[in-house]
């Protein structure tokens, strides 16, 4: 198999046959110019010389009349070494021929011969008498265009040749970049990712190509560190039910001991397991909605039925911590009943365990012109602006106290959450200020791009 062209050779050899192609036309209409004007040139030559040889010849009528302008006719020719001399009769019947030189003619004459010929009447007064033709020697014409021919060829195989070595080393020196790139991709491993390509210098061609690729490897990391991240957190949040089921099955089993121990044993692990199973679903959970698998079944629903709904779910918990629930505003919008209840529910869950004993939840419900929005907002401390970007991360929470995995919350619940709402085509996203913490769902006709949803998340 024939090895392929690099990219350099391809545009060395485009810009030598180019280079070629152009000199080769120039070269020819040079050559064609230059034969035009020699040509011409002899034209006028031959012209100003016939009026010398009419007057030599005038009156002669006959070869005998000839004859006796011999000698005229031999001082005038000599006198033009480069011109050659035949003289015909009425019919055609040669009365003289002198070759440029003094050289003997054979053969008619043509511009294709080392001579260029002129014909005319010998009296412009009778044109049907006898012809006279003067014969040039162009020799020297037809070396000067042999050499020229000669050059251009040379200067167009020189200018291609030289226009391929130089077209092909501008091509790699432009081509740097996309050489820098593929280098830089040899390189790349986990460990690696931090490296870029620099964009000072590099062609306009090639600079947003370098842009995109920077903004790839940059994506590249933040998945690589999200997804460390991920398996870190995931491996201490199974660690402690893991732990404890161990620590306390090795306790029981350590010596003999009443049945009741061996029952609350297995109850206090079935309470570990139940929460390894709840986590497990809400991977699972996860990872359909990461594939597009979330299918929500939507049907119109009044809005404020289900938050009033999930607010006296909420109620006695709020009681017995003097918190106050309202709710205002309503909407009717299609949705999954079953997914927008657990995505509330997370959310009223997040703010209730931020919200300081005898403060106040507040859910604020406004359609507006082909959508409708829906606030969740508490009272509490202010979020830290530097944690707003991570708050929507699984098993991320603001308290590192909690990052060793809680009993109640592994930091799964807004993550789905957000994941609801984008499979409904809305978005979320959160803004903390003093005295209020608000997350906001908007939910349109039009979904936004995914590229421009603000996302947040807090514990749960």
């Amino acid at each position: 198999m024939m090895r392929r062209l690099s990219l350099s050779a391809r545009l060395g050899l485009l810009f030598a046959l180019c280079t070629g192609a152009v000199s080769l036309i120039a070269g020819t209409l040079f050559d064609r110019a230059s034969e035009a004007h020699f040509i011409e040139l002899d034209r006028e030559l031959l012209t100003s010389r016939l009026a010398g040889f009419r007057e030599v010849l005038a009156g002669v009528d006959s070869p005998q009349a000839l004859s006796t302008r011999r000698v005229a006719l031999d001082t005038e020719l000599a006198r033009h070494p480069d011109l050659g001399l035949e003289v015909r009769g009425l019919r055609g019947e040669p009365w003289l021929e002198r070759q440029p030189g003094g050289e003997q003619h054979s053969g008619g004459m043509s511009e294709a011969t080392a001579v260029r010929s002129l014909d005319a009447p010998l009296d412009p007064q009778q044109p049907d008498g006898p012809q006279l033709t003067l014969l040039l020697d162009i020799t020297h014409h037809q070396h000067f265009l042999e050499r020229m021919q000669r050059l251009i060829w040379l200067t167009v195989g020189l200018s291609a040749l030289a226009t391929a070595l130089l077209g092909a080393w501008v091509a790699r020196s432009g081509l740097r970049p996309l050489r820098q790139m593929t280098e830089l991709a040899s390189r790349i491993s986990a460990r690696s990712l931090t490296e870029r390509l620099p964009e000072a210098g590099a062609p306009a061609e090639l600079a947003e190509l370098i842009v995109t690729f920077n903004a790839m490897l940059a994506r590249l990391e933040d998945a690589f560190a999200r997804l460390s991240a991920f398996s870190a957190d995931i491996a201490h949040e199974l660690r402690t039910p893991l732990s404890n089921l161990l620590t306390q099955t090795q306790v029981v089993l350590g010596r003999p001991r009443p049945l009741e121990d061996y029952r609350e044993a297995l109850h206090s692990n079935l309470e570990e397991l139940q929460r390894l199973a709840q986590m497990v679903n809400d991977m699972l959970f996860l990872a359909k909605a990461d594939h597009g698998l979330l299918a929500p079944d939507r049907h119109p629903l009044r809005l404020e039925k289900e938050l009033d709904a999930m607010l006296e779910y909420f109620a006695p918990l709020a009681e017995e911590r003097g918190l106050v629930l309202s709710r205002h505003g309503q909407a009717t919008w299609p949705a999954d009943r079953g997914m927008l209840r657990r995505a509330l529910s997370n959310l009223l869950d997040n703010a209730l365990r931020f919200t300081p004993d005898g403060g106040e939840v507040r859910l604020d419900l406004t359609p507006f012109d082909g959508g409708v929005r829906l606030v969740v907002a508490n009272q509490g401390t202010p979020l830290d602006p530097g944690a707003l970007p991570r708050l929507f991360d699984r098993f991320y929470r603001v308290d590192p106290a909690r990052r060793e995995g809680g009993r109640e919350h592994a930091g799964l619940g807004l993550a789905i959450t957000r994941s609801i709402v984008l499979a409904h085509g809305g978005e979320i996203h959160c803004e903390s200020d003093p005295g209020w913490t608000r997350f906001i769902l908007r939910f349109a006709e039009t979904p936004a791009p995914a590229d421009d949803l603000r996302c947040a998340s807090r514990d749960h």
